[in-house]
This record gives C-alpha cells, structure tokens and sequence, in this order.
C-alpha cells in the first residue's frame, strides 16, 4: 500500500464518489465528488486529483487534490451517485432529491433537475406533510432510485418531472440504502436487519424476498453488489460485522465476518476486482479485505511489516455440494482454504470514516475530522 495522502477541508464529508471512467476507455480516476454533513453550509462538491506524489519545484506535492467547483445544498447530503459524466444526483436530509450538472467548459455546477418533496412523513397529528431524509440513491441511466427514513421507494427517471412508480408503505421502518441486482430488482437494507428483494415489473408493494439477520434486529446501514455475480451481495450494519449473502439460497447470510468496532457506514467491491472489498466505520477504520485465493503469496505479503492484518472467517452455511470454480471467494466457507486478508489503509485511527469509493488502483474515503484521503496505489 503506497502513500495515501489527506487534504483538510473545513467541512465534515459525509459521501465521496469518483466519477465514472467512460466505458472502453484506458484512463484511470481523475475526479471525484464530495457531499458534507453537519456544517452550517453544507456542499456537493467536485475534486481533481492530478499527479499525486510528484514533487513540484518548491518541494511541495503536485496534484494534492484541488477543488474543481462546488455547490451548495440545502440540507445534510446523505447520499450521493453519479448517473453519468456530467450530472451528479444528491439525497438530503430534507427530504429532496437533486440532479447537479457539471459544467467542465466554466467549472461550475448548476441545479439541473429536482424532486423537493420525494420523501416526507404523513400521519395522524401531522396535518400536511414533514420532511423525511432521503437516506439512499442508485441511478441506472435512465433510472434513479431512492429510499428514505419514510420507509418509501421512488423510481424517478432524468427528465420526468413526477416519479414514475413509488412504492408508499414499503416498510415499516427506516430503509438506509439501496442498489439495484438487475435492471428491474433492487435490494434494500432496514433498520431491523431485513434486506429486501423489490421487482419493479410487479405491481403492489410485497417485496418478492426477504432475508435477515436472526435474532438481534441489528440495523443495516449499507449495501452493495458483487460487481459480476449478482446473487452475492456485502452488507454493513450497526454492529461493525460485514454480513454475505447469497440471495438465490436460504434467508439467512452465508458468512458473518467480525469486523468494526463501531458501525459499519460503507461496504464496497472492487468494482473489477471483486475478491477486494473495502469498509469503513465510525469506529475511524478503512479496510481493505483481500479474499483472493492466492494464500501463499499473500502470506509473503503479510511478512512485509506495516501491515496490520488478520486472517479470519466463520462460516454458517455448507455449500459443499456447488460446483467450486462457480462459487465465488467470498461464498467459499473452508476457514482454513479460504482465509481472509484485512489491512488497515489509514496511518492512524480518525474521527468517523463516513463514506468510501474505489475505481481501478484508486481510493477515496471521506470523515467527520473534515478530511478527504486519496490513494492512486491500491495494489502496489
């Protein structure tokens, strides 16, 4: 793990993104967007991270990442996705959903397409409605989704006005993040434990699955999908543990993985280098989990000294009887073949890790310590 270098920002950043590299093309990540939190203003802003690590004339680093634009927000950016090279779309704690608009020719961003009230809170003793935070975004040009505190689904596409299908009542208790499984399926996480299976190709509001954590009802704050087998899906909650699933199999995860001390805010696949997957805490962690099945070259890598790793997994499921080369690393159950490497990636614990991103050798995490750290050299 190379350096990984931290700007201050005077801004607490609750979300971080890279921009997406357009398809085909051989550049690596430039540019990445930022939300924040807990300021008296807060921002979505847009970040270049230019030659990272080679010294200017005045022995000062070049391309520390500079501030390309910024806009401000009306609220607490709770979650933030690109839908495409040019536009950003932003949750807020109001309750409305925003589509920002990169301009690259001025360098500024401009409020391109928005939905004020898409999540709010309706009920007895509440004669009109109250605000609710939009907890969650996913975009699939053309599609955006988004969750919220209201325990409502929205399905929005870019350049329609009003939401083109909204589940109301899609759960009793809060829904905090989402991503789709296929074009039509999106999979949500609550705050019971519950990961929910949606189709949008049926009518009603019954999700088409449920899975969940036995017993303790522990929130789940995040989700992701494996990036090419999409019955595997990573989930973080509020008690540090990363939890996967194999959604075509039983209800219950495949693997429970001791991890953060505090709650787990961020779970992310290499989005093409699935065996890594990166979390990040309250607890002020950022790790790096390496379930390639290269056992004894990675054990060489953990001779290196710096590293502060663990080997570990607890399975409670057998799969045995799957065909091996079909099951992904991360379905595998024998601790002893398939053990797991964890790296720390920053120097020294912080404040809150609130949100991370990964594309191709670099990363980008975002904390309360009003810090933003970038590496270009995930793998080196």
């Amino acid at each position: 793990m190379e350096e990984i270098y931290a700007k201050f920002v005077s801004q607490k950043i609750s979300k971080t993104r890279w921009r997406p590299v357009p398809p085909g093309s051989l550049q690596t990540a430039e540019t990445f967007a930022t939300g924040s939190w807990d300021n008296e203003e807060n921002y979505v802003s847009l970040w270049s991270i230019g030659d990272l690590g080679n010294v200017d004339s005045d022995g000062g680093f070049e391309g520390e990442h500079q501030l390309l634009c910024d806009i401000k927000h009306h609220g607490d950016v709770m979650d933030l996705q690109f839908f495409d090279q040019e536009r950003i779309v932003a949750a807020s704690s109001t309750g409305c959903v925003t589509v920002f608009l990169h301009h690259p020719n001025n360098q500024t961003l401009s409020v391109s397409q928005q939905w004020p009230t898409a999540h709010y809170h309706t009920g007895p003793g509440s004669p009109s409605r109250s605000s609710a935070p939009c907890t969650g975004v996913v975009c699939d040009n053309p599609e955006i989704v988004t969750v919220g505190e209201d325990g409502r689904i929205n399905l929005f596409r870019a350049d329609h006005k009003e939401a083109v299908r909204t589940i109301d009542n899609a759960d009793s208790s809060t829904l905090h993040a989402v991503t789709f499984l296929r074009t039509p399926e999106i999979l949500t996480v609550n705050s019971i434990g519950q990961l929910k299976i949606w189709d949008f190709r049926k009518q009603g509001n019954e999700p088409s699955q449920i899975l969940s954590l036995t017993g303790d009802r522990v929130p789940l704050h995040c989700v992701d999908r494996h990036p090419n087998q999409q019955h595997v899906v990573a989930t973080g909650g509020q008690d540090g543990m990363l939890s996967i699933w194999d959604v075509r199999q039983g209800t219950m995860p495949v693997s429970l993985l001791k991890a953060h001390e505090a709650e787990m805010w961020e779970v992310h696949f290499h989005p093409s280098n699935p065996d890594h997957l990166f979390t990040c805490s309250e607890d002020g962690s950022l790790w790096h989990w390496d379930a390639s099945t290269d056992v004894p070259e990675k054990s060489s890598l953990f001779n290196q000294g710096g590293r502060s790793s663990t080997f570990l997994s607890h399975s409670i499921s057998n799969q045995a009887n799957v065909h091996q080369s079909l099951i992904s690393s991360w379905l595998s159950t024998d601790p002893a073949k398939d053990r797991i490497e964890i790296t720390s990636l920053l120097p020294s614990r912080t404040l809150s890790v609130n949100s991370l991103d990964v594309l191709g050798p670099c990363l980008v995490c975002g904390t309360d310590a009003e810090a933003i750290y970038v590496t270009r050299q995930l793998f080196s």
